[in-house]
């Protein structure tokens, strides 16, 4: 009798005036957590430090696989035609719970662990999204399962899946072109960010896509006549766009980065490359200014006798969210309670808000309670909104830097690599394993879950926005 008491003792916690219960699962996934986070922790560093960018991440995706396969993981390398993409699974048979790891770097964002911009190697890429991070916080959570199931204390599937190229190309998508998710019951999803909370914003849909013009060299002051001009071209392009900004919705962003427009000064550029990006909270709004600024292309291609050319890159759709699986993810981060910071990494934080310009006020340390879902939220994109409108996916934010922080900036990169970073780290994996054990005890949860998705996706068919055949890999354009 007492070890049965003791196989089923309960902590319970009081958390924003809510009495929050903790099997002894939980409390195993938890310590899992703790009495590895040297390990996980070093793990984050070295890739970290790695600086690698989309569909180059080599070194990060190698170290997850062997830290993967030492945990006693089955795994899948080189997944959906993508060198760095895997898959770690343990276990059989149902429910399948899978839990996606990001572990790509911004190119220009390499930078020390200091409040202070100073780059580790000036020009080299960095972790200004904290994707270091959050593979490691991932597969850390499916280990922490992975013990359980191979004690005989869950039944199931755990499923780690290692995808790159988040930043740019997107290769969830590829995957999911290429099946991967097909058979998974729900998915859990974490990002770094300015403060904890379970995520139950959409995001916006995107669409990228280049646009080449064509003209024809001449001497810029000998024969200019004889000139077409790709780079008039490109500029009349943005000047369409600009003027286009003040007749669309609020929701709406346009953003682009002029590639290529021609080489020297006294040659007519007979070729220009400019790369574009529409956003918007709907797809379909997205979709509608998308196919604008397409004829805003062919306008400028007309108005400068010159050809063009557009090529699809790849888009994601907002996130299908899921507040049925939101509603357990919050009693697990109010259970854990917010972070605890030392008055070390309070001034570390306030030097880097001074930095950047923000309030110096520090490291939030609350929980909030779960946020209304808006109709039109502002913020990023992820392929995770693809993902999404395939399976559910469950999705938290962990605090890895300042609130108000500049993200996908050196500062974001300078927090990644040292404490600040790693407590946000262990504190996702905790959160993101407690709630995977609630779907692998309760049955239920998951048809519930499984009921919300449905009924929100009604009887749109996905489909990806990516161009046929392999995904860019070795692409540098």
């Amino acid at each position: 009798m007492k070890q049965i008491l003791i196989l089923l003792v309960i902590f319970t916690s009081i958390r924003l005036g809510a009495q929050i219960t903790i099997n002894s699962n939980k409390q195993s996934v938890i310590e899992y957590v703790d009495q590895n986070y040297k390990d996980l922790t070093a793990l984050s560093d070295r890739i970290w430090s790695y600086e690698e960018i989309a569909f180059q991440e080599s070194k990060s995706s190698a170290d997850l696989i062997a830290y993967a396969k030492k945990q006693g993981f089955r795994v899948k390398a080189g997944v959906a035609e993508i060198p760095t993409a895997f898959v770690a699974e343990y276990g059989s048979g149902k429910p399948i719970i899978g839990i996606l790891g990001e572990f790509d770097a911004l190119p220009g964002l390499s930078q020390k662990t200091v409040p202070v911009k100073d780059p580790l190697h000036a020009g080299m890429p960095g972790h200004g999204c904290g994707h270091n991070l959050f593979g490691t916080a991932s597969l850390a959570a499916a280990s922490a399962i992975k013990d359980l199931i191979e004690e005989g204390k869950l039944k199931g599937t755990i499923r780690f899946y290692g995808t790159p190229a988040e930043e740019k190309y997107f290769g969830k998508l590829w995957m999911i072109r290429a099946g991967l998710f097909d058979d998974v019951d729900v998915i859990m999803d974490w990002h770094p960010g300015g403060e904890t909370k379970t995520s139950v914003q959409q995001g916006l849909a995107l669409v990228d896509f280049q646009v080449e013009f064509f003209g024809q060299a001449a001497h810029a002051s000998a024969d200019p006549w004889n000139g077409r001009s790709a780079s008039d071209a490109m500029e009349l392009y943005t000047t369409g766009i600009n003027y286009f900004r003040e007749h669309i919705k609020p929701t709406v962003r346009i953003h682009y980065h002029m590639e290529n427009a021609g080489d020297v000064v006294n040659v007519v550029p007979d070729y220009s490359r400019i790369w574009t990006r529409v956003r918007d909270t709907r797809r379909s709004g997205m979709e509608e200014v998308w196919k604008h600024v397409e004829e805003i292309a062919r306008g400028a291609a007309i108005m400068t006798k010159t050809e063009y050319k557009i090529n699809l890159v790849s888009g994601v759709h907002e996130v299908l969210v899921n507040r049925t699986g939101a509603e357990y993810l919050q009693k697990n981060i109010e259970f854990l309670g917010p972070i605890k910071y030392t008055a070390a990494e309070q001034e570390f934080a306030k030097g880097i808000q001074k930095a950047t310009g923000k309030e110096e006020v520090g490291l939030e340390s609350i929980i909030e309670p779960l946020e209304e879902t808006l109709e039109h939220p502002m913020g990023g994109s992820s392929d995770v909104g693809d993902v999404s409108w395939v399976v559910p996916v469950v999705r938290l934010s962990a605090t890895t830097a300042p609130k108000g922080t500049p993200w996908h900036s050196w500062a974001v990169v300078a927090c990644g690599g040292m404490s600040i970073g790693h407590k946000g780290m262990a504190y996702a994996a905790k959160s993101l394993s407690m709630t995977m054990v609630d779907l692998f005890e309760n049955p239920g949860l998951i048809v519930e879950i499984n009921k919300e998705f449905k009924e929100k996706k009604g009887d749109y068919i996905y489909k990806g926005i990516i161009p046929d055949g392999p995904p860019p890999i070795g692409k540098v354009e």
